[in-house]
């Protein structure tokens, strides 16, 4: 349940944020991130609100002072956070809010991607006619666009 992710993480943040400044592969990037989990015997912190909003205060931190930077990076825990809400993991109260609701909370279960067995396949065909509409609409057909968003992470019709 990878494409489901990406494109409407990537479609959500950039007609919210409208940023010409962030890297949107970290955006996609970091809404695939916690999907990882699906090897490691469940839900671990990367369907908790802790991972985001840690790797947020940690960008922050790190550059301090370089908001360009900043910016660029804030992909990250932003694409953490899409995942969140793409996933419907704040539905689990117990992971979600972990370690506020208990230590033991994590692992031992199912990761919410793989509860929804065969719907995921619907999200996924979703997330490929998202995908086709990102590409129309951000004109990734156009080879310096495309090029753009490869080496940069940046879509340049948000900039018009």
């Amino acid at each position: 349940m990878f494409i489901w992710f990406i494109a409407l993480s990537i479609t959500g943040v950039a007609l919210v944020f409208d940023s010409p400044n962030l890297d949107y592969r970290l955006v996609a990037f970091g809404s695939v991130l916690p999907a990882v989990e699906i090897f490691l015997d469940g839900p671990w912190i990367g369907h908790t609100l802790l991972l985001p909003v840690l790797t947020m205060f940690l960008i922050m931190l790190v550059a301090r002072g370089k908001r360009l930077t900043q910016r660029k990076w804030l992909g990250l825990p932003i694409g953490l956070f899409a995942h969140l809400v793409l996933d419907a993991s704040w539905a689990k109260t117990e992971v979600f809010w972990w370690p506020a609701m208990g230590f033991d909370s994590l692992g031992g279960s199912r990761v919410p991607e793989m509860e929804r067995w065969p719907a995921v396949l619907f999200l996924e065909l979703l997330g490929i006619i998202v995908g086709c509409w990102i590409w129309r609409r951000f004109r990734l057909n156009d080879k310096d666009n495309r090029r753009t968003f490869i080496r940069e992470g940046k879509l340049n019709e948000l900039r018009k």
